[in-house]
């Protein structure tokens, strides 16, 4: 998997199939690995928000992993799950087990949103630093 600007000097001519990720993944690893080189990220969590895709029923018939993804996606907000921060961890090696994220599918028909938080070394540091009893 290779994400510019994050890992793509790494490919090599010889590979037979070559992922460019997810736009999820994509959207949040650049950001990701200019935080953790400027802070060093402890542990972050990550929300996403897609409008309706392809892949929910929502003419011909019911989705069998969540009925809400199908005829009724459009009047919902709908948990869903994603593996971006999984991805993230495997192009940003420092950080994998350090994501999660939470996604959601929203009744629109073109929006993306990705938001970031995370524990950085340096505001813990200030942190226990004023409030020796605190544990992250």
């Amino acid at each position: 998997m290779f994400i510019v600007g994050i890992n793509e000097n790494e490919y090599k001519s010889d590979l037979n199939i070559v992922s460019n990720a997810s736009c999820t993944t994509n959207c949040l690893a650049p950001l990701a690995k200019v935080i953790h080189v400027k802070f060093s990220i402890v542990e972050g969590l990550m929300t996403t928000i897609h409008s309706i895709t392809a892949t929910q029923k929502t003419i011909d018939g019911p989705s069998m992993k969540d009925w809400r993804g199908g005829r009724a996606a459009s009047f919902n907000i709908i948990p869903s799950s994603t593996g971006a921060a999984k991805a993230v961890g495997k192009v940003l090696l420092a950080l994998n087990g350090k994501l999660t994220e939470m996604a959601f599918c929203v009744s629109t028909v073109d929006v993306s949103v990705a938001d970031e938080s995370q524990a950085v070394t340096e505001v813990l540091t200030a942190i226990q630093t004023k409030f020796p009893h605190f544990q992250p």
